[in-house]
């Protein structure tokens, strides 16, 4: 059995127009709602034994808050693939996971995670959730019974968990997304 869990960077700032996408940082709901769900995965006792990680400024600083709220590191590996990267890519990057990680989280950006979601699981209501808007900073939790990460395939996980941040504090919640 495998888990992936996929994370969507949280709010990012859109204060300074003229600044790079890969150098945009979290607003204050962004840096707010990485803690709570942050906190939320402690409660919910998940762990992963491989992280990866888009190395953008708004996925560090998601990274950041969320072990804040979570009360430890992550041990995260940044890959620069995954920046904007398609839910194909992302498919392969979790095919290629360590081999005796049973839980991987890989922390990115959207459409790629949203589409890797909906590519890798095929009914529920959850993934119905997930094609209707797959928000900044929400997680979403898959498993496969599967033996190896080469063996991931469409259509073969069974989405687990789909936790928003304005599921866990609706303060957070809908607003314009970035």
């Amino acid at each position: 059995m495998k888990t992936l869990t996929l994370l969507r960077h949280a709010k990012s700032s859109w204060d300074d127009m003229a600044m790079r996408d890969f150098d945009r940082p979290l607003n204050a709901r962004g840096r707010r709602a990485a803690r709570t769900v942050g906190r939320e995965m402690r409660r919910l006792g998940l762990n992963f034994d491989q992280v990866l990680a888009s190395p953008a400024v708004r996925v560090i600083e998601t990274l950041h808050d969320v072990e804040e709220g979570y009360g430890r590191e992550l041990g995260t590996r940044f890959d620069r693939r995954i920046y904007l990267a398609s839910a194909e890519l992302l498919l392969e990057i979790a095919q290629g996971a360590n081999e005796g990680a049973s839980s991987l989280l890989l922390v990115g950006h959207n459409p790629g995670l949203e589409n890797l979601a909906l590519l890798l699981t095929s009914d529920g209501s959850l993934r119905a959730e997930v094609a209707a808007k797959y928000p900044t900073g929400t997680l979403a939790e898959m498993t496969f019974s599967i033996d190896d990460w080469a063996q991931l395939e469409r259509g073969a996980g069974t989405l687990t968990r789909f936790i928003r941040p304005r599921d866990l504090d609706p303060e957070l919640g809908p607003e314009e997304d970035s």
